[in-house]
């Protein structure tokens, strides 16, 4: 084949021209697909440093929906944990409402006529009430027999022996006891077992003792004398205490006697407040198997782990959430009956199995409250992860867009700057051809 020889000219603006196509096309293929970089032939430190940003960028990004399925199981968990603290707000509501209805319940002891005060001694003091003498009587006064009934007697004990007077009420757990003054009267002793906290004591017209207890509970109060204040206080919740004098039973205050028992029967009220009461109780259970997402329920002691990174071993990042079964049973909250309780109830009609239930209410709420701020914290992990992760996706993602994407400004711009080269050099060619040409117009 001959071989075919271009004049300098020639040459010269087919090399320009090859050049300028070669660019152009470069160019437009970065135009077209955005980016300066396409594979590693182009720059394989920018490509594959490019690759290894976008490939961990797409594994944080497989992340963040186990992140966001997280949160909204921890949120899952503190919503019904605020719905059960609403729950244990009506329990308490309703325990309030049994302990406020308990007239029924009360002990109560009307004492003997004619012990504190009786006709004759109205006689002898001009027509003063059985009342005002009751309560202005003297409870003990040494020298004298003393005779309750007697008109020319003003005191109830001889204290001539034992010279010291004591008072002891008592209810439940609850004991209260005080000395008595060697000139104290009955209305002292009336004084002193209002307060107590215990009962409330009153002298009605009749001159006639009347305790009744402040709660549901035997109330036993029981007036004491002896030869020394400790022989007194003994002497009060003994079988040989003083309560005959004050019209009362040696029972009501002897220790191992009946005391003074409820006879007004059950409340009807309290009675009617056990459904409801038991439902709420039950709506707890139930409310915190519903506070489960997507097979994960931190309230039935479920674990929750929630992974922050791509790593695995000892270099995974991750936080782990157990959760902990919550119930009415495990918040202390037993079933309301009406009568003997036995184990995990309380008795609805005794005001102190009524302040049990009351303190363990409390006690609810404050566990609740403890592990919704345990939730709270962790959840707030949770959500600055998310965060933070989805900022470091960003991070990634642009750090390898600023390694292989083009400038599609600089590359229109260049592009039309070749196109324009392109062509001068097709003029150049045709020019050096034309020189060409010139020769041959010779022969």
């Amino acid at each position: 084949m001959a071989t075919i020889s271009l004049s300098s000219g020639v040459r010269a603006a087919l090399s320009s021209l090859s050049q300028s196509t070669a660019a152009s096309q470069l160019g437009q293929s970065r135009l077209a697909t955005g980016k300066k970089v396409n594979s590693a032939v182009d720059n394989a430190v920018n490509f594959f440093t490019a690759a290894g940003l976008n490939d961990r960028a797409g594994q944080l990004t497989g992340l963040l929906d186990g992140i966001g399925n997280g949160i909204q199981t921890i949120q899952a968990a503190s919503q019904g944990i605020d719905s059960a603290v609403k729950l244990v707000e009506s329990l308490q509501s309703t325990v309030k409402q049994a302990q406020a209805d308990a007239a029924a319940n009360r002990p109560n002891k009307v004492g003997t006529a004619d012990v504190l005060a009786d006709a004759a001694e109205v006689t002898a003091t001009g027509g003063k009430s059985r009342k005002d003498i009751a309560l202005d009587k003297r409870i003990g006064l040494a020298g004298a027999a003393a005779d309750a009934t007697a008109s020319s007697v003003g005191h109830l004990i001889d204290t001539t022996t034992n010279t010291d007077l004591a008072l002891t009420v008592s209810a439940g757990a609850t004991t209260y006891t005080v000395d008595l003054a060697a000139t104290a009267t009955v209305r002292d002793l009336v004084n002193s077992i209002n307060s107590s906290g215990v009962a409330s004591a009153s002298i009605d017209d009749q001159g006639r003792l009347n305790v009744t207890g402040n709660g549901s509970d035997t109330l036993r109060v029981g007036l004491g004398a002896g030869a020394g204040a400790a022989a007194a206080r003994t002497n009060a919740s003994s079988a040989t205490n003083q309560n005959v004098a004050i019209g009362l039973l040696v029972a009501d205050g002897d220790t191992a006697g009946a005391g003074i028992v409820a006879s007004g029967g059950n409340s009807t009220v309290r009675s009617n407040l056990i459904k409801q009461f038991n439902d709420l109780r039950t709506q707890i259970d139930q409310l915190a198997t519903d506070a489960g997402f997507n097979g994960k329920n931190l309230l039935k002691g479920d674990k929750l782990s929630i992974v922050f990174n791509e790593k695995t071993g000892s270099q995974q990042s991750k936080l782990d959430i157990q959760g902990s079964v919550l119930n009415s049973g495990n918040l202390g909250i037993n079933t309301a009956v009406s009568g003997t309780a036995l184990t995990g109830e309380f008795n609805i009609q005794s005001d102190t199995d009524l302040a049990g239930a009351a303190d363990a209410l409390t006690n609810a709420l404050t566990s609740l409250r403890s592990t919704s701020s345990s939730l709270g914290s962790s959840l707030s992990v949770v959500q600055t992860r998310q965060d933070f992760t989805k900022n470091l996706v960003n991070t990634l993602t642009q750090g390898a867009d600023n390694l292989v994407l083009a400038d599609t400004n600089e590359e229109g711009a260049k592009l039309l700057a070749l196109q324009t080269r392109q062509q001068l050099s097709q003029t150049a060619l045709s020019l050096s051809s034309q020189a060409d040409q010139a020769v041959l117009r010779l022969f």
